[in-house]
């Protein structure tokens, strides 16, 4: 029997609050995008979702490598509520929330989306792995997130308001995790915070 992703989370999650403040962040970064540079539909949304509240399942098996076999696992419990081709994008977006860059010479699943499915994958693994590393230290640091959108540049700036004032968290995973969603949305990007 398939599972929701908040049931395979429940069943499989070391019950950490990290998959949902990630969701939380991924929602925030999602809709701020969709709205100001690049309109994407809701069921994206809802894949997105999915993969943020699942993308670190993979420690039940082991740490190392554990986006991967994150992937694995929503393969191998399908989710309940997606087709198994969105079953297969949760899975390829839980896998490249860290690690090496997608690759269609390699990556199985990957390499059998045509071009318009892997800018889709790319998109959606560009926000998790963003919004993983806005979140590194796991302590729900970020209160809000805006974004702007400096369309004659191509610059996606994210100001980040923290949770308390005067405290600025670590973002340096952030900055280092924003390959991914630079190559999907084709723009470079500045992470920074509001002034309180």
């Amino acid at each position: 029997m398939k599972l929701s992703a908040q049931e395979m989370l429940e069943k499989f999650s070391n019950g950490t609050s990290h998959p949902e403040e990630v969701r939380r962040l991924a929602m925030m970064i999602f809709d701020e995008i969709s709205a100001s540079v690049f309109e994407m539909p809701d069921r994206c949304r809802k894949i997105l979702e999915s993969a943020a509240l699942l993308h670190d399942i993979g420690y039940y098996v082991d740490s190392k490598g554990h986006n991967k076999h994150s992937q694995e696992m929503v393969l191998e419990h399908g989710l309940k509520g997606f087709t198994e081709r969105e079953t297969e994008y949760v899975a390829c977006i839980c896998r490249f929330h860290r690690g090496g860059l997608p690759d269609k010479e390699k990556h199985e699943i990957y390499c059998d989306c045509d071009k318009k499915e892997r800018k889709m994958i790319k998109r959606l693994a560009g926000i998790l792995k963003l919004a993983d590393g806005l979140d590194r230290a796991h302590l729900s640091l970020i209160k809000k997130l805006k974004v702007n959108f400096d369309e004659e540049n191509n610059i996606v700036e994210f100001i980040l308001t923290p949770n308390m004032a005067d405290y600025y968290p670590d973002i340096t995973s952030a900055v280092r995790k924003r390959d991914l969603f630079e190559i999907g949305f084709k723009t470079q990007s500045v992470i920074k915070f509001s002034r309180l």
